[in-house]
């Protein structure tokens, strides 16, 4: 049970003896997508949501989807049961498969299929307490963020810009206007209204975009989706940070700038206390 075990291709094996061909075309070109999926409790959280976003990128890359919904409920559950942590995450890639280096879609290969589990590591309270410090950067990635891809250099090397900066995260300004950040979903909260980004092409659309949505309604917190400008970024009362392993996390600095009063605001303990709720966790106090 302490070793960590993965699915590749249809076979169950220890971490370090899976072995890809270099030829992988995922390896030559990041021709693939991927998934990361929580699982609270031995419970797959909003897997339905995440297999339909599988589902979306493999068809926008004309990938063809290598199992049925049963097939990839038994990869999640066979994963989860052989680790021992009660919290984990499910890290899921398809690429095209095995070809003779060639730009062009190969004929005939199968899709590589990889999925591992690791430990749910949350962010601990005294980060939830303080909030965290985030930096901008120019959006210089491709038009198709849409798709949850594995070719990541943009959103590498806008998180090093953070690392470097002793953020903890970079987000991304295209035209003037917020985009997201390098492994996140950046929210703004201005006069008790709840703001992020349009569901189009320049955004991928975190599983947490309908689910911030749905708290926000039992809240009674308006919701709002549009073009949210750099300046509003930096007047903003509140911004909150989502994603699939760090959940609802406050932002209180922004290019060492304080956001609102420079602590956690009373949006973000509704909503993470509403999320707490929905990972069957219990609400926090105060929130």
């Amino acid at each position: 049970m302490n070793a960590q075990t993965v699915y590749l291709n249809g076979q169950y094996l220890p971490l370090e003896e899976a072995r890809v061909p270099v030829l992988d075309r995922g390896f030559i070109f990041g021709d693939g997508v991927y998934e990361v999926v929580p699982i609270y409790a031995g419970v797959p959280f909003r897997w339905r949501h995440h297999l339909a976003r599988l589902k979306r990128s493999l068809a926008k890359i004309a990938i063809t989807n290598p199992h049925d919904d049963a097939g990839w409920d038994h990869i999640i559950s066979e994963l989860f049961g052989r680790h021992p942590w009660p919290n984990q995450f499910v890290y899921i890639q398809v690429t095209r498969g095995v070809a003779k280096r060639d730009h062009a879609f190969p004929v005939g290969v199968s899709p590589t299929v990889f999925a591992m589990a690791s430990e749910l590591v949350l962010p601990p309270d005294s980060v939830r307490s303080t909030g965290i410090a985030i930096i901008t950067a120019p959006d210089e990635r491709w038009l198709h963020c849409d798709i949850k891809s594995t070719s990541l250099l943009g959103n590498v090397l806008a998180r090093q810009k953070a690392v470097e900066a002793g953020a903890a995260e970079c987000v991304m300004l295209r035209d003037g206007f917020l985009t997201e950040g390098s492994a996140s979903n950046l929210w703004v909260v201005r006069n008790g209204t709840l703001l992020g980004s349009p569901r189009d092409h320049l955004v991928l659309e975190g599983i947490r975009y309908r689910l911030l949505e749905e708290l926000a309604e039992l809240c009674e917190i308006p919701f709002e989706l549009r073009r949210i400008a750099r300046e509003e970024l930096f007047s903003a009362d509140e911004l909150l940070l989502t994603s699939a392993t760090k959940e609802v996390l406050p932002v209180t600095s922004i290019n060492a700038q304080a956001v609102g009063t420079g602590k956690p605001g009373p949006v973000w303990a509704k909503l993470y206390g509403a999320y707490r709720q929905a990972t069957g966790r219990g609400a926090t106090a105060g929130s």
